[in-house]
């Protein structure tokens, strides 16, 4: 049976879910606070589709390398010092949550819907006018010791026995691998069933195809309120009017935690913020996407471009660009890339984009228990262009009353209500 479905939300997972929902008759509105060519969180970033990243944000050791990071706004992790309830109470969520056991249970989750997800990505490519840049080339980490290569090479055991196929490499095996670029390294793991692709051009095609399976769009309508009708949210609030339809989805990124305020609804989440730097003309332009392991940065060559990706500051809600986070990105380069200097960089405008980080590591995914028409898609963090299309697929499932192809209550958005 088609429903109306309002869709709050217009980043890489409304897309996902407009164009899914579409595909099965449903009558798609998204509504977006921002104009049409204002961009999204996932516009600049790495573009990566990682089934290699199995393990959630919030593992063991994470804490650890974040206090040893706190006081540096140069290292690959900040915090900016504030007294905020929300934030205090994020980090005591996160410390509990970064266990052993959590990411057990959470690595062949994270797998299945990565897997599925890149598998999304390849269909997609295939359509008429698909074309997005999608490389299945395969990514590198690239170490700089043999400390890092030593803790690289067991986590490549730990994918193999997962099924994630990871090959540990020394540095004539990455030169092989990769010749186009010079790198000074001790050596790296190769994961194969890695890709990379164009990410704006990815959210316009998605979009194109959206609108082609009959999704509509409502620009600049800011969602301020709803109106609810015992368990059901009836109305969508915003600056352009009022909306009403049979199913509501919370596809709002970060903000989409103070949209669940407004509905009675935990969802805790801290801003993310990333940044990128990409060159028009680069010195020397691998094939293979990368991440410098100790860096956390990583590089995505991009139809002639290459983008360098990295950090993670949580400074609340703004998308000021700090000087210093961008100086680390810059200064990282040439340990890896020594052809590269700063003078590559000079001129290059930075980019930075807000990540949706729940306490766990997690997505919220799923139909909330306080409202029967109201399933919530959002706490990707640095993986929300990668899960997007299955995260998109799950939703028009589960609106469609079918069988979810996948298990993913681990996700449910009620973990902390």
């Amino acid at each position: 049976m088609s429903k109306q479905i309002l869709i709050l939300g217009a980043g890489v997972i409304g897309l996902a879910a407009a164009y899914y929902c579409a595909q099965r008759g449903h009558r798609v509105l998204v509504i977006e606070g921002n104009g049409e060519d204002d961009g999204s969180c996932s516009s600049g970033n790495a573009g990566m589709v990682v089934p290699s990243h199995f393990v959630p944000l919030a593992a063991p050791g994470m804490l650890a390398l974040g206090l040893k990071w706190l006081w540096n706004p140069e290292s690959p992790f900040y915090i900016r010092p504030r007294l905020d309830r929300e934030l205090l109470s994020w980090g005591l969520k996160f410390w509990r949550a970064a266990t052993p056991e959590h990411v057990q249970r959470s690595a062949p989750l994270l797998r299945d819907l990565s897997l599925a997800s890149r598998a999304c990505f390849e269909e997609l490519a295939a359509l008429p006018d698909g074309d997005f840049g999608l490389v299945k080339k395969g990514l590198v980490m690239l170490c700089k010791t043999q400390h890092a290569l030593d803790e690289e090479s067991r986590f490549a055991a730990r994918a193999n026995e997962l099924g994630v196929p990871a090959q540990v490499l020394d540095a004539k095996g990455l030169t092989q691998l990769d010749p186009h670029v010079t790198m000074d390294v001790a050596g790296g793991v190769y994961f194969p069933k890695d890709c990379h692709l164009v990410p704006d051009q990815f959210l316009a095609k998605l979009k194109h195809h959206s609108a082609r399976a009959g999704a509509e769009f409502a620009w600049n309508s800011k969602v301020i309120g709803f109106e609810k009708q015992g368990t059901r949210v009836t109305v969508v609030l915003t600056s352009q009017g009022e909306y009403q339809g049979d199913e509501v989805v919370l596809a709002g990124g970060v903000w989409s935690s103070i949209l669940a305020r407004a509905l009675g609804l935990n969802l805790p989440m801290q801003a993310g913020k990333g940044y990128s730097l990409t060159l028009p003309s680069p010195p020397q332009l691998p094939q293979i996407c990368a991440i410098f392991t100790e860096a956390r940065l990583a590089i995505t060559p991009m139809a002639g471009r290459l983008r360098f990706g990295g950090t993670m500051e949580i400074a609340g809600l703004n998308e000021t660009i700090n000087p210093r986070r961008v100086q680390g990105i810059i200064k990282s380069v040439s340990n890896y890339y020594p052809a590269f200097s700063p003078r590559n960089f000079e001129g290059i405008k930075p980019w930075c984009g807000l990540r949706p980080c729940s306490p766990d590591g997690l997505p919220y995914l799923g139909r909330t228990t306080k409202y029967t028409n109201l399933t919530v898609a959002c706490g990707h963090a640095m993986m929300g262009l990668s899960l997007g299309p299955i995260t998109g697929r799950l939703v028009a499932e589960t609106l469609s009353d079918e069988q979810p192809s996948m298990d993913f209550k681990l996700l449910h958005p009620d973990r902390y209500q």
